[in-house]
């Protein structure tokens, strides 16, 4: 992927291959009876002139081979566009949100052979992201750099990895640069990490989907389910972030079905001063028995007939019954001051830390955020998108 423009139109092409066949033509026959070298001659400028056909005889828009020169018509064959419309200017750059993710409804129905468990969850895109900005370089390899948390830049962060996997999925070996400006609190069960790694796929298949760039990728732009199971082998949420919506979400989290959009909410976010292993957690949840379950159908049944407050009334975590003493009691301490501001309903999201109170007037939202702002505890106002 690159945004050089070919050396030669296509229409030059046309102009130049007929005149070079001709005169490599003439020369070979001439040198039949004059010297061999012209009959070389002839026949490499000849050769030139098809190597030219094959090279630069293409779409200016999708780059695809327009075929033999004058069996073509005044359209691409591939997109179907003019070839004689004006070719937009190649992207380098983009820059894409990163939305973060709340689980309305979060059960886990039993670990499986492989190790993981089995997953049921109603995800929701809320507001709060982070942005994601990619470009392509004229070096080599990956760069990244992070704004607003001390994040690796490496290999242990998922949007590297994400563009890595990119570029082997296209075969692609040129250099790509990562900037991210970070919003979406870490360790907290909003797939921050999920979604920036989410947004450089979609970046870059949106960069890569550019006509000049398929004049050099050596394999096809990938489609959206292609990007989902490239994305599922990073993580089990990068899915549903590729997605985003309101999704049901099974397996381990990447078999995704669509619903209709949730009623709207609006969210504050609560992030304590502590963070939550997931792998302990999934540990606990396995020596625990779980007494109150989301009740799944009620929730996709709310969701169906845009009921408000059914959703409301049907929001559960089952990892919050695993939690430590101290963590439960913050937890549920948050939830309680969420509940008491006006929420219609609170709950920890993911594996935690993050506890997320739903509000139907804006107004009350950013009163309760405002209120519950302090050292241990840091506030988001966002809604569902």
């Amino acid at each position: 992927m690159n945004d050089k423009k070919p050396l030669m139109d296509y229409r030059r092409v046309q102009k130049l291959q007929t005149p070079l066949l001709l005169t490599g033509a003439l020369l070979s026959g001439v040198g039949t009876s004059v010297s061999v070298p012209l009959v070389i001659l002839g026949i490499a400028i000849m050769l030139f002139a098809i190597v030219i056909g094959v090279l630069y005889y293409r779409c200016p828009h999708c780059g695809r081979p327009l075929g033999r020169i004058g069996e073509g018509g005044a359209y691409c064959p591939h997109c179907g566009k003019a070839l004689n419309a004006p070719v937009e200017e190649p992207v380098r750059s983009i820059t894409v949100p990163a939305y973060a993710k709340l689980n309305l409804t979060l059960d886990i129905l039993g670990k499986r052979d492989d190790g993981y468990h089995e997953m049921q969850m109603i995800m929701q895109t809320v507001s709060l992201h982070d942005d994601v900005t990619v470009t392509l370089t004229d070096g080599k390899g990956i760069t990244c750099r992070v704004d607003g948390a001390a994040l690796p830049c490496d290999e242990r962060n998922l949007a590297v990895k994400a563009a890595r996997a990119f570029c082997e999925a296209m075969d692609y070996g040129g250099g790509i640069d990562i900037a991210l400006i970070k919003r979406i609190p870490s360790e907290a069960g909003m797939a921050g990490g999920s979604a920036d790694a989410a947004a450089v796929l979609r970046a870059l298949r949106a960069i890569s989907t550019v006509p000049v760039i398929l004049l050099t990728a050596k394999r096809e732009p990938l489609d959206a389910a292609a990007l989902e199971v490239l994305g599922g082998k990073l993580g089990a949420d990068v899915p549903f972030c590729i997605r985003g919506g309101t999704q049901l979400a099974e397996g381990r989290g990447e078999k995704l079905t669509v619903l209709k959009p949730a009623p709207r909410f609006f969210v504050a976010v609560c992030k304590p001063d502590f963070p939550i292993s997931t792998p302990a957690l999934f540990a606990r949840v396995d020596g625990v028995t779980i007494t109150d379950r989301p009740d799944t159908d009620a929730m996709l049944a709310a969701i169906e007939h845009g009921d408000a407050d059914t959703l409301c009334a049907n929001v559960r975590n089952v990892f919050e019954q695993a939690l430590d003493g101290e963590q439960r009691e913050r937890i549920e301490t948050i939830k309680c001051d969420l509940l008491a501001y006006g929420a219609k309903t609170s709950a920890m999201t993911g594996s935690g830390s993050v506890v997320f109170g739903l509000f139907s007037d804006k107004a009350a939202c950013r009163r309760a955020c405002e209120a519950l702002q302090g050292e241990c505890v840091k506030t988001f106002c966002a809604e569902f998108v």
